[in-house]
């Protein structure tokens, strides 16, 4: 007999019903993680994100042109935050020391509590600041610059702790108690991963059962990497309920849970080859009771409550990031000015001048998109920013540890000297080594880069799935299936003959004049990668999901068109406010990253057909063969 799909039951998120997809040949833990993530998935609506359209080959322009920028009370407001805080960062607190001692004292933590550090986003009438989400990714973008322990602190304090989940999701009541403590610098945490479960939620273990009288509930299990549990006073913790509606299927929720609370314990803290100061550690609960009013939302939408956090919280690493490249930045353009190899300046150099050049590039980039996502979250909070927060994510980490790395690379033995040690032998001492240190765990932190690409994967194949997934379901009647061909076909029909049509203008007139070329590139590409992404699945069909790298090229393509489109709306929009000291020399930056990552997405378009794949699939499962038969 055969298994249905999760497909007949609507999404209680919206109208639509979750996308077909035959199980019916999966394994039955193939089949509860693939069920459990179809129902999870956060839903907005049937209007395509621009990012999202990006793979459909039809870039709707019209959300990011022109590019939403802060309204002056906004920015105001977030100025005098900022001011308040990078002088505080500046004259009260030593990364170094931070570093070396594996310790945030008492007084920095308490200062931060004291500028209102642990509630930028928590509205005043719970005590907090109020500022938008605008702002708080500027402050984390100071803080990426300066320390990366604090800016871990804060930001798994609040972009994943218990505000920002009680903010969307908690009751008056949560938030009347929660918030106004957070906000005074009470420390939270987010409590998900397991030692056996990270980004497959099935197979969780901590479970949650109700008392027999039904006022709390039981909460027993572990969970690793539990980051600022060892000092959190109070966590958002995921727990696993019986389903007996859908029988192998875990029915997970949320719960706030008081670190006080009788059988709560932090058993071991984790320490790490970065982030020395982490206040990271396993959780263990012991028949810990929590109230019934502490479940978040309500039973079995736990993972809702999980990935609508994470959409907005992952904004917060790569606007560290820009932080941090900015200060790389300033340090290697500073090296390369005044150290002298060869009879010149090595910025003179070739090699060493096109590293300074994409680094800068980037990093505009990385901040438009970090801009760009984060004004889409304050324009209106129910907006889809699944696909541009995970693009923000997995492409600015990555540029951010790229150019970290380039820094080193610039300046030679003085980057991979610690900053202490240059400062005692009387050097300058910038802590490019600490930098890059604490860097490496952001394409890990919050959704790794692999998890992020088959995130983004499922998104760009939904419109197709919906489309034509009942085609190839086996589960579904031939009647309902053959109606499906023909409503596909008749889409089709109409669809890709044109993504052969190319674009000969623009698309939006509110693009600045020298970068019409390169937006209507944007579109052309954007159609390439449309046909690509259909004929990869006419080829591959239902196996297409196991393509993992294949479907990582076109993810990494569709960032890439983002990431350009992204950085000529922001400069449009600076050259137009008639703010930027050198609009030239903004406009040659930016065209000379869209060349680049043009070109970037050339070779990736040229590994769809051509790789070796295969081949190293079949290397590493033998590898993988021998190692268990030992």
């Amino acid at each position: 007999m055969k298994t249905p799909t999760t497909s007949p039951k609507p999404n209680p998120d919206t109208s639509e019903p979750a996308s077909v997809i035959d199980t019916s040949k999966m394994s039955a833990e193939e089949r509860a993680a693939l069920e459990l993530a179809e129902a999870s998935r956060v839903v907005s609506g049937d209007r395509n994100s621009f990012a999202g359209s990006l793979f459909m080959g039809r870039p709707d322009f019209e959300p990011i042109f022109p590019f939403p920028t802060q309204s002056d009370e906004d920015a105001d407001q977030g100025d005098a935050f900022l001011g308040e805080l990078e002088t505080f960062l500046e004259t009260k607190t030593d990364p170094d020391e931070i570093d070396a001692t594996g310790e945030i004292p008492d007084e920095v933590m308490n200062g931060l509590a004291e500028l209102g550090a642990f509630g930028i986003k928590i509205p005043t009438k719970y005590g907090g600041l109020g500022l938008s989400q605008t702002n708080y990714s500027r402050a984390a973008m100071v803080l990426g610059g300066h320390c990366g322990n604090l800016t871990a602190l804060l930001s798994a304090h609040q972009s994943i702790g218990v505000p920002q989940p009680l903010l969307v999701f908690g009751t008056e009541a949560q938030k009347e108690k929660y918030l106004p403590r957070c906000a005074k610098g009470e420390i939270s945490a987010f409590a998900l991963t397991e030692p056996e479960v990270g980004s497959d939620p099935a197979k969780m273990k901590t479970t949650a059962e109700l008392s027999e009288d039904g006022s709390e509930y039981i909460i027993n299990g572990e969970k690793l990497w539990c980051t600022n549990g060892v000092k959190a006073g109070v966590i958002v913790v995921m727990a696993k309920m019986p389903d007996e509606s859908a029988p192998g299927r875990p029915k997970i929720s949320a719960f706030v849970v008081e670190m006080d609370t009788p059988g709560v314990e932090v058993t071991h803290r984790c320490r790490f080859m970065g982030l020395k100061a982490l206040y990271n550690g396993v959780v263990r609960f012991t028949d810990a009771r929590v109230p019934k009013e502490n479940l978040i939302l309500e039973e079995g939408r736990g993972l809702k409550v999980a990935l609508t956090t994470l959409n907005t919280g992952r904004i917060t690493l790569p606007a560290a990031c820009v932080g941090m490249a900015r200060r790389c930045l300033e340090w290697s353009t500073d090296w390369a000015a005044k150290r002298v190899q060869w009879g010149q300046a090595i910025g003179k150099h070739d090699a060493i001048a096109q590293k300074l050049a994409k680094m800068s590039a980037e990093t505009f980039a990385m901040e438009a998109m970090v801009l760009y996502t984060s004004a889409l979250v304050d324009l209106d909070k129910k907006n889809d920013i699944r696909i541009e927060a995970a693009f923000a994510k997995m492409w600015g980490t990555e540029r951010g540890w790229d150019i970290v790395n380039d820094t080193m690379q610039i300046r030679g033995g003085r980057g991979y000297e610690t900053a202490p040690s240059l400062e005692a032998r009387g050097d300058e001492g910038i802590p490019v080594e600490r930098m890059l240190r604490d860097c490496r765990i952001n394409t890990i932190f919050e959704g790794s880069s692999e998890i992020m690409r088959l995130m983004i994967a499922r998104e760009a194949l939904d419109p197709h799935l919906k489309l034509g997934g009942p085609v190839l379901n086996t589960t579904l009647p031939t009647k309902v299936r053959i109606q499906a061909a023909l409503k596909s076909g008749l889409k089709y029909a109409i669809w890709y003959p044109l993504l052969w049509l190319p674009a000969f203008a623009a698309g939006t007139d509110k693009v600045d004049p020298a970068f019409r070329s390169d937006l209507r590139k944007v579109r052309n590409l954007s159609k390439k990668l449309a046909r690509k992404l259909f004929h990869a699945m006419l080829r591959h069909g239902p196996k297409l999901d196991k393509k993992q790298v294949l479907l990582g090229r076109f993810v990494d393509a569709g960032a890439e068109l983002f990431a350009q489109t992204s950085s000529i709306a922001l400069a449009t929009s600076r050259i137009a406010s008639g703010k930027v000291d050198d609009p030239e020399a903004l406009r040659e930056t930016v065209r000379y990253f869209c060349r680049l990552s043009r070109g970037k997405v050339a070779a990736l378009f040229r590994e769809v057909g051509s790789n070796a794949d295969s081949e190293g699939y079949g290397v590493a499962r033998r590898m993988v063969e021998a190692e268990k038969s030992k």
